[in-house]
């Protein structure tokens, strides 16, 4: 199903991703919504000072679905942030292994949440905003352990420093809440919201 016209009336609402994560876009494929078009925001996702990890996700996703929108006025935009929160600290997005190390560190044997903020725009009406969490438990990591990981390079661009759909799966002996939220969109939520605003079937 595309959530555009594809199954619909003609005329349907043009459903514009606003993310840069193909993560995103290959998850919408998963449960069969086709965007026509991607478009990632260009917005400063900076920590606010004493900004908590759920209120980080939330303005950050709706941020970038009124950037995209003011672009793309008569489209629904969707928009989505996935924060990673180790109790009141947000984790950053590991862009070199010194990073990377710190939050491997941080996280190993112990619990975190990480929250997904997803908002929806619709031409005309208040933005829809929806947070997701689950909580990911994160297996005593040994050194060698550590080390392996940074050594694959699977850790880089990702937000608290690990990718759960790729090797990390091996440290994390369960979770609470949606899988999907941690790859980095949570499908039901995002289904429930454009089947309400009549994108999908």
């Amino acid at each position: 199903m595309s959530a555009r016209a594809d199954g619909a009336h003609a005329g349907a609402l043009q459903l514009i991703l606003a993310s840069a994560s193909p993560r995103r876009l290959d998850l919408l494929r998963q449960i069969g919504v086709v965007p026509g078009h991607v478009l990632p925001a260009d917005i400063d996702e900076t920590p606010q000072p004493r900004e908590m990890p759920r209120a980080h996700a939330m303005r950050l996703a709706r941020a970038k679905a009124l950037a995209v929108a003011a672009r793309m006025p008569a489209a629904a935009v969707l928009a989505a942030d996935t924060v990673v929160g180790c109790g009141r600290r947000i984790l950053p997005k590991a862009e070199d292994e010194t990073t990377a190390a710190a939050c491997l560190a941080l996280l190993s044997g112990r619990r975190h949440r990480v929250f997904g903020g997803i908002c929806l725009v619709l031409p005309g009406r208040a933005p829809i905003l929806r947070l997701s969490t689950t909580v990911v438990h994160v297996k005593r990591l040994t050194a060698e352990e550590r080390a392996d990981y940074l050594a694959s390079d699977e850790w880089r661009g990702k937000a608290g420093g690990y990718a759960i759909q790729g090797r990390a799966a091996a440290f994390v002996p369960c979770i609470s809440g949606s899988y999907a939220n941690v790859v980095g969109l949570d499908l039901h939520v995002v289904a429930q919201l454009l089947r309400g605003a009549g994108l999908t079937a």
